[in-house]
């Protein structure tokens, strides 16, 4: 089954438990309650919560949803709704933990915990797209290349641009929009693995 309609029928089956929970199937509403479980999880980690904390927001979700089950609406889909409880609960637990306070000595957070600094390559890559846009930039007629050298990559003023090229605004406001659209067709075709 493809994942597009596997979620679809997930959707469909979550909201057929729910609704024959809300007319008391308790059956169907310990199914829907299992099932949540993962789909809760899988939500929260996505909004950043870990360890303990998740297993909190799921129970802290599931009792929301329990309180809240009559205030779903059948003829909306399930997920959304959901989804934003989770979100709401993964919110409360992420500023939980930010207002207790740091351990300072955690010997195995420096082997679990991902370095915040820049990533491998990240210095490399940024220098490449600078040559790329450089070079992109070298190429605009000399009306253009002016306004967007001196507006976008120097960021000074219309006034600034003016004194300095001795163009009027008007002037300067054609040939940096005119550069900004032949920068965006030329660095699209390069990023298609085109030549322009």
């Amino acid at each position: 089954m493809p994942v597009q309609s596997a979620a679809l029928s997930g959707e469909a089956s979550l909201s057929a438990a729910m609704q024959a929970a809300q007319v008391g199937d308790a059956a169907a509403y310990r199914a829907l309650l299992r099932d949540c479980v993962p789909v809760i999880s899988a939500m929260a980690r996505a909004k950043g919560v870990q360890g303990a904390a998740l297993d909190d927001v799921v129970q802290d979700t599931l009792l929301t949803l329990h309180q809240a089950r009559a205030t779903y609406d059948p003829a909306r889909p399930f997920l959304p709704w959901l989804r934003a409880i989770t979100q709401r609960r993964a919110v409360d637990a992420l500023r939980r933990k930010g207002r207790r306070p740091k351990e300072v000595h955690e010997p195995l957070a420096y082997e679990a915990r991902a370095d915040a600094g820049p990533m491998p390559g990240d210095d490399l890559e940024r220098r490449e797209r600078a040559a790329i846009l450089a070079a992109a930039v070298a190429h605009l007629p000399e009306g253009q290349r002016e306004a967007i050298e001196h507006i976008a990559l120097r960021e000074l003023s219309l006034d600034e641009t003016s004194t300095l090229t001795g163009r009027t605004k008007g002037a300067l406001k054609v040939n940096f929009h005119r550069g900004l659209k032949a920068l965006r067709v030329s660095l699209s075709s390069r990023k298609e693995g085109t030549d322009a």
